[in-house]
């Protein structure tokens, strides 16, 4: 009986403490290249082309994703990753995440496993964009 509170007042202080933990946010992101995209077919002439850059959305504590979306007559015809988290699952997903965005044309698409917060952040930065609420 007399190890038993001193034994409950650490274990709640571990609890406590626990509950208050706060990771590190990731602060660093990194511009992302997309050397193995392909690139998108060349617009047809009199074709109206646009280019819509997402807003900048935190990925946890990962880092930013921002987008930039190019529409041309209306549909998805390539999306750029302009900032990234330099993490290896980030980068794993991105090609999977755009070839998905690309076949939804939207930003309706679903997150990759290992990289759910960047999916996330990628979806809404690219929701921003074809709603015209990026820069």
């Amino acid at each position: 009986m007399k190890k038993t509170i001193p034994v409950l007042l650490l274990t709640a202080g571990g609890f406590i403490w626990l509950w208050q933990y706060e990771p590190t946010p990731h602060t660093e992101t990194a511009v992302v290249a997309q050397a193995e995209a392909p690139a998108p077919a060349p617009a047809q002439p009199g074709a109206d082309s646009r280019t819509l850059t997402g807003t900048e959305v935190t990925a946890g504590r990962h880092g930013i994703v921002q987008v930039q979306v190019v529409l041309t007559n209306g549909s998805i015809t390539d999306v750029r990753v302009l900032r990234a988290p330099d993490t290896n699952p980030t980068e794993q997903a991105l090609p999977r995440l755009r070839e998905e965005a690309l076949t939804a044309q939207s930003a309706d698409i679903d997150t990759v496993s290992g990289a759910t917060m960047t999916s996330e952040a990628y979806a809404e930065s690219l929701q921003a964009a074809l709603d015209g609420k990026g820069s």
